[in-house]
């Protein structure tokens, strides 16, 4: 298994399949790299296809930090933009969900010259005060929960927990004609109930202000400052996290964004629906192929 050198003490694991233009698929949470078996396939004929553990998941490298210097989207961003240096990726088609979105939208932000391209789905810019309502909140719940101690206290390095924790999110944020099966409930449990794995895997939301201060302290961006690479936002219909009206201020915030609605698919995209996603960065391909 490759890994990448260290930036900031963390080294990524990941995979690599394929051979063309650069495709990097960046994993959500509650996963991992593994996230995206079906969709490498679809895509190994006409690309170079990475697929890395984050940081704090996976077999990638965890270590007891500072949230906000070891776990944040500008943490994140640096260890994805040095894995496209050290692996001589020219710019490249970036593509995530759920926290892997938003990471990848972070390194477009800060390394625009190595992003040809991103190919997300929610979470995006634009809910704002939406996050208060009452059907939200009950959604949202487990993001509190994560900056509490009590989440570590009661889960970390307890395989069984773990196990019944994690299938809950599997579960209700899926579409109705999805579910884990028992080896991918074992694989999870086996990667996040490891001493240590699980309270890495819940830095991201212990870095920062967290979810509601973020989205009540946002604003729409200039023309000018918006994102400029293409991005195509794949929304499922079953996404209890995000629903699709929450689609409708994208152009505040992306110069050229694109939307396909995924009416059958729930939060996990990558497994639900691989035939979609990998289509969408076929399609994001034959735009760089074209330029």
């Amino acid at each position: 298994m490759p890994r990448t050198q260290p930036v900031d003490g963390f080294s990524l694991a990941y995979d690599r399949s394929g051979t063309g233009p650069a495709v990097v698929l960046l994993h959500g949470w509650p996963g991992s790299r593994e996230d995206f078996r079906l969709v490498r396939p679809l895509l190994a004929g006409g690309a170079d296809v990475v697929a890395p553990d984050l940081r704090g998941f996976g077999e990638s490298d965890k270590h007891a930090v500072d949230p906000d210097e070891g776990y944040s989207g500008a943490a994140q961003a640096r260890s994805i933009s040095a894995l496209l240096g050290e692996l001589a990726l020219g710019p490249v088609v970036l593509a995530g969900y759920d926290i892997g979105s938003r990471i990848a939208q972070a390194v477009a932000q800060a390394f625009p010259d190595r992003v040809r391209a991103l190919v997300i789905t929610p979470p995006v810019p634009g809910a704002g005060r939406r996050v208060l309502d009452p059907t939200a909140q009950t959604e949202f719940w487990y993001q509190h929960f994560h900056r509490l101690p009590l989440a570590a206290e009661l889960l970390d390095g307890d395989p069984d927990a773990v196990r019944s924790y994690l299938r809950h999110f599997w579960t209700s944020w899926s579409g109705p004609s999805f579910s884990p099966t028992d080896d991918d409930l074992d694989r999870l449990a086996t990667s996040y109930g490891q001493p240590g794995a699980f309270t890495s895997s819940i830095g991201w939301y212990r870095a920062g202000p967290g979810i509601l201060a973020r989205a009540l302290a946002e604003r729409a961006p200039g023309p000018a400052d918006r994102l400029q690479v293409p991005v195509h936002v794949l929304w499922p219909g079953h996404d209890p996290l995000f629903p699709p009206e929450w689609g409708d201020r994208l152009g505040e915030f992306f110069t050229d964004v694109t939307v396909t609605p995924l009416p059958d698919a729930g939060h996990f995209v990558p497994v639900e629906a691989p035939e979609a996603f990998a289509a969408a960065i076929r399609t994001a391909l034959d735009g760089v192929r074209t330029r």
